[in-house]
């Protein structure tokens, strides 16, 4: 048997001494990392995603809360009844009317919005006026960052805003593409610059009339503009602006070419041909 000197044994101790203190630093590791990971799933399991608040702008029986103005009446004349509450949706109709006379219309909710996911459903219904312009056949829309319909003229057609454009298939079958853009009074960005034309196509397909079409608006004040059809992405640009024309008989102090429009009324409208419209909601991202 070997007998170890003094120096020897205090070398051999010195070297347990180092691995009793490594392994004691790796278990306090191991513990230490054990019980972060506990904290973290406790923590994860307590966190609940917060629950989106849509805010109902329709309450399903009467029009509180909406404002009208129609051409050729004054702000809050809802003539021949044009938009009404009914089953639990907002129809437009024409029964009441002897002739059109381009009463073209719209429908404002009385607040307005900067950030936000508008969200919507329409379906086209039988009657179109044929003493309406040919163009309003299958065709009606939502208006955003329009101007307050009370600073709109009487004989003011329509409002200085942007337009999601709701289309629906003629007869002639041919494609017809919901979701576009339309600009009375103003222009948007598309493509990297101020695109001259009053209506962009959208890459929706076309739809049967009859049939109910989800819709979804994301607006980024005066940034990107999105438009989504039963949830697909057909349409963006940006930078909306009052400028280009279309829009007839306003006030010329608010026609203010160039500026950007950062927020707006909201509003739905008639012009000619019959539509019904539900489930009307607004997810408001402004702290977003």
């Amino acid at each position: 048997m070997r007998i170890f000197k003094s120096s020897e044994n205090q070398q051999v101790n010195f070297i347990l001494v180092h691995i009793s203190l490594t392994l004691m630093l790796t278990i306090s590791s191991m513990k230490t990392l054990v019980i972060t990971a506990l904290c973290c799933l406790v923590f994860l399991s307590d966190a609940k995603p917060k629950k989106e608040k849509w805010i109902q702008l329709f309450n399903g029986k009467n029009l509180k809360n909406w404002t009208v103005k129609i051409h050729h009446h004054e702000v809050g004349d809802n003539y021949g009844n044009t938009f009404r509450a009914e089953d639990g949706m907002i129809k437009v109709r024409y029964d009441q009317y002897d002739h059109f006379n381009e009463r073209y219309g719209h429908l404002y909710f009385n607040k307005p919005f900067s950030n936000y996911i508008l969200r919507l459903q329409y379906r086209f219904t039988g009657l179109w006026r044929n003493d309406a312009p040919i163009y309003t056949e299958r065709n009606s829309g939502v208006m955003f960052h329009s101007q307050d319909p009370r600073t709109m003229q009487k004989e003011q057609d329509w409002p200085i805003s942007v337009e999601m454009q709701f289309l629906g298939v003629l007869a002639d079958g041919k494609p017809r593409p919901t979701g576009n853009m339309c600009s009375p009074g103003t222009d948007v960005v598309y493509q990297g610059r101020i695109d001259p034309r009053h209506c962009i196509n959208s890459s929706s397909e076309t739809f049967e009339n009859e049939r109910w079409i989800t819709v979804e608006l994301i607006v980024r004040g005066d940034s990107l503009v999105t438009h989504k059809i039963n949830g697909k992405t057909v349409l963006e640009y940006s930078q909306p602006q009052i400028g280009g024309g279309v829009a007839n008989r306003y006030n010329p102090a608010l026609k203010l070419d160039g500026k950007l429009l950062k927020s707006g009324f909201i509003a739905l409208q008639s012009e000619g041909q019959e539509i019904d419209f539900r489930n009307i909601e607004i997810l408001d991202l402004s702290n977003q």
